[in-house]
């Protein structure tokens, strides 16, 4: 028993070994109670959130100096961490302890109870102990070998399995008459019950299973939590590790959110939401941790969240006080194009185009998404947009993210604008020599006031004689970057982003948070649903039929194949290839057209134009035809190897029939060897024509670093959140983030969460001015 002295000043002295004990942190208050004897009892008093975090704000700025350089600690300074696993873990971008605080497990087992084998559960990861009976290689009549062990505890039996194994070392260890605790997800297999590959503690002669469980309390006897492992690093090593991280350094992790923010949305303390998600207490449950909904899950996930849109609400506001153009709506150009039009706008167009003139009018910069679903109209307002900056003297530059989209962006836009009186010139990489040198000259004049081109546009050579307005289209494809440098091309031009994929609100408040949001929700009249088929390759002479039948309609059809060329080494149709054949045998009364990137501009015009005509019956083509062809009298559309595209661009590729009155279809053909996630993609397709709801699905099949195509460059990693499953808490941490930005604009009364959006945002908060 340790006896506590009053001291002079009548204050306790706690001693190190009953601080330990009792797990005291710095500002916890304890209570005194009468014990037995005239003893008193000494306890802690758990602190409110709120309480502890007022505590944690009183650190000195020395105290939190340590917590800092605590976090940064190397990670294989830590008591087991090898060079192995240091250079292993390394690999994943563990290099400090903060690091590994923040690589979560992302699953969890339960080991509080072992089962008997005669109760084992399919579908289950389970925790049982047995002995082995038998134990050996066997083959399959197909040759293929395995190694098996049959274990029973009286109560049942059943068989585990090695695929990948060194005989001679997997005999040794299973020995029969070996008794042992396993682990692993239990499979069935007609009347049999398997484990495929299982962890096992093995019982040294004599010993009981209690002590094996209470002599490895990290793997037994718990929640125990599953790591991301890369190759060569075992489960048991990682808890070990993680354990030595968690007790040594989860305290030093200090919340800067304010107190109210915490309070309000229920949130723990940092150091304890730590603890809990690497090792649950016996409050947890299994479900809860694996789906991520628990109080520490909803803290990271929340704190994560928090940072990303508070970065995104400077940016944003950034742009609101920054001066910009006040352009003037002349309608010099922009009414004598709608007279031009051989159509309406729809009220979609015009309520878009009406808010975009709104910011354009506005005396700070526009900073607008606009998002529509395939020919829903969005280059039009893209070019009514550019007009008005055209009126006011200004310069536009559009930018696409292939040759091929900018080349059609500027074969529809200078056909309007040569009418017009408009000059337009197309910039992309593979402009050289005297034709590059006079159209940056005609740029950097003034004389191109619609400049159309790739990422070319934003390369230094590039300079603007007064650009007012950028226009980035297919913005999913561009990083953040990409559109600061475009920004940084004129004095605070107006910024203008299309996409026609359908962004899930989610991802649209993540990658876009510091844009405007405009939705063209609706298609031009006279457009018909487009049926969608899956076909598979047996089914070809009845494609070819139906495509006959619809040209003998007077109607015409797409081709579309994954590549220009065939290449040994693929067994895919090629575009080349298949329009021959076609040609010769298939369709030797009608006329095959066949378009692809390779083809010049002007080969391209010419074959769009034929088409468009109709003096040609069936287009062969590449996705080169993914955006900004239109034609109405197109009724079918046959996609080859429709399993190797991505689902916006199957999307994408679709919305090219459909455009006029008549009934159209769009053939999904498959040789039939379908993975499953290609499977999910052409049922989705098949299933539905709604873009959000293909964008959903798309979002789901891929997670959002493949659905976004590259890495959005400019948006800090996440580390815990997933926007999928966290969605709704990433609403209410956007709604606190620009709440608190609303009443604190230059983070002047919250000095800590300002150094610590910096560090999280690293040097990527250019346009917020705040770094």
């Amino acid at each position: 028993m340790s006896i506590i002295k009053l001291s002079d000043n009548n204050s306790l002295t706690i001693p190190a070994e009953m601080a330990k004990e009792l797990d005291l942190k710095p500002g916890d208050d304890l209570s005194l109670e009468k014990g037995d004897g005239g003893t008193l009892v000494v306890r802690r008093v758990a602190a409110s959130v709120a309480e502890r975090d007022v505590v944690s704000r009183l650190m000195t700025p020395v105290q939190e100096s340590i917590q800092k350089k605590n976090l940064a600690t190397p990670f294989r300074f830590i008591k087991g961490v090898g060079p192995k696993l240091a250079e292993a873990l390394a690999k994943k971008g563990i290099a400090t302890v903060e690091d590994a605080l923040y690589l979560l497990p992302n699953r969890y087992e339960d080991r509080r109870e072992l089962r008997p084998v005669g109760k084992l559960r399919p579908g289950h990861t389970e925790v049982f102990h047995g002995e082995v009976l038998t134990a050996d290689t066997v083959a399959t009549r197909g040759g293929r070998r395995f190694f098996e062990a049959i274990v029973s505890d009286g109560s049942g039996t059943i068989s585990l399995k090695w695929f990948h194994f060194n005989p001679a070392w997997q005999k040794k260890a299973w020995r029969p008459g070996r008794k042992g605790i396993f682990t692993g997800e239990v499979a069935q297999y007609g009347f049999q019950r398997e484990v495929h590959h299982p962890d096992v503690e093995w019982l040294a002669e004599g010993e009981s299973l209690a002590t094996v469980m209470a002599r490895d309390p990290f793997n037994f006897g718990r929640i125990v939590p599953v790591y991301p492992l890369t190759e060569g690093v075992h489960q048991k090593t990682m808890r070990k590790v993680q354990k030595e991280v968690v007790d040594g350094f989860a305290a030093a992790a200090v919340n800067p959110l304010p107190a109210d923010v915490v309070t309000r949305n229920g949130l723990i303390p940092l150091p304890e939401a730590l603890r809990e998600v690497h090792f649950p207490g016996e409050a947890a449950t299994l479900e809860a941790l694996n789906e991520g909904k628990t109080p520490a899950h909803r803290t990271l996930v929340f704190d994560e969240f928090f940072f990303l849109e508070l970065g995104l609400a400077l940016k944003k506001q950034g742009v609101a006080l920054e001066e910009g153009i006040p352009f003037a709506v002349t309608h010099r150009y922009t009414k004598p194009l709608l007279q031009l039009l051989p159509f309406q706008l729809t009220n979609a167009q015009r309520r878009v185009l009406s808010e975009i003139k709104g910011d354009m009018m506005a005396p700070h910069p526009m900073h607008r998404l606009v998002q529509g679903d395939v020919g829903s109209g969005k280059t039009l307002v893209a070019l009514m947009a550019a007009l008005v900056a055209v009126e006011n003297g200004y310069q536009v530059a559009i930018m696409a993210p292939t040759e091929i989209l900018a080349e059609q962006h500027y074969l529809t836009t200078h056909r309007w604008c040569e009418q017009l009186g408009v000059a337009v010139s197309l910039i992309t990489s593979s402009l050289k020599g005297k034709a590059k040198t006079e159209v940056l000259a005609r740029v950097a004049d003034g004389t191109a006031q619609i400049v159309i081109g790739t990422h070319a546009v934003i390369q230094d050579r590039v300079e603007f004689f007064r650009l007012g307005l950028g226009i980035v289209d297919e913005q999913h494809r561009f990083g953040v970057i990409q559109r600061g440098l475009l920004k940084k091309k004129g004095a605070s031009p107006d910024i203008l982003v299309m996409t026609a994929t359908p962004i899930p609100r989610t991802l649209a408040m993540t990658v876009f948070g510091d844009l405007s949001l405009s939705v063209i929700d609706e298609l031009p009249p006279g457009r018909t649903p487009i049926e969608t088929r899956i076909c598979f390759e047996s089914r070809r002479p009845q494609v070819y039929a139906t495509i006959r039948e619809e040209v003998g309609k007077g109607c015409q059809a797409y081709i579309i194949y994954p590549l220009v060329e065939e290449t040994e080494k693929s067994d895919l149709k090629a575009a080349t290839q298949m329009a021959e054949h076609l040609q010769q045998d298939i369709f030797p009364d009608l006329k095959i057209g066949l378009l692809h990137g390779r083809l010049r501009p002007e080969e391209k015009e010419g074959m769009m134009a034929a088409f468009k005509n109709r003096e040609i019956h069936v287009l062969v083509a590449t996705t080169v035809i993914e955006v900004g062809i239109d034609v109405p009298n197109a009724t079918v559309m046959v996609i080859e190897h429709a399993e190797r595209f991505g689902l916006s661009q199957l999307h994408q590729l679709r919305g090219r029939v459909g455009r006029g009155s008549a009934k159209s279809s769009c053939i999904l053909l498959t040789p039939g060897r379908l993975s499953e996630d290609g499977e999910k993609r052409l049922r989705v397709m098949e299933a539905t024509t709604d873009g959000f709801r293909i964008a959903e699905a798309d979002l789901e099949i891929r997670g959002p670093g493949d659905f976004l195509g590259t890495r959005q460059a400019g948006i800090p990693d996440f580390r815990v959140a997933n926007i999928l499953r966290d969605g709704r808490l990433l609403e209410e941490a956007r709604h606190e983030a620009f709440a608190l930005l609303e009443q604190d604009p230059d983070l002047v009364r919250h000095p800590r969460l300002k150094e610590e959006l910096v560090k999280r945002w690293g040097g990527r908060l250019e346009l917020a001015g705040i770094a």
